[in-house]
């Protein structure tokens, strides 16, 4: 295995592992404002490294060029996206979730025992 394989395999290692974060926090979490935040956050890691390992895989000038502009284009929509749905969200007064309900820290009203 050369240096250039072994940089590609580790791009798209971290590419996964950083894309199934964000799918498990978007399953796991529990309102929209919090599965925003891990798919956001996560997916765009996860989406960037890979593109970084295409890039590096074809590795031709247009290539790069190509996929520069790219990383550029998913780092300004993701965030953007993310915030116009969690906007749109408080606007429709959708609620926040605050205590789990098997949370005992609520009922003795507050963190300290």
């Amino acid at each position: 295995m050369t240096l250039l394989t072994a940089v590609i395999v580790l791009f798209v290692a971290l590419g996964v592992f950083f894309t199934l974060v964000a799918a498990i926090g978007v399953l796991r979490l529990p309102d929209v404002y919090t599965r925003s935040h891990a798919a956001t956050k996560a997916d765009t890691l996860g989406a960037g490294f890979t593109i970084v390992a295409v890039g590096i895989y074809f590795g031709t000038t247009g290539e790069i060029l190509r996929t520069i502009l790219l990383l550029v284009f998913i780092y300004i929509t993701n965030p953007t996206a993310a915030h116009s749905i969690t906007r749109a969200a408080y606007s429709q007064d959708i609620e926040v979730w605050t205590t789990d309900e098997n949370d005992t820290t609520a009922e003795r009203g507050g963190d300290s025992p």
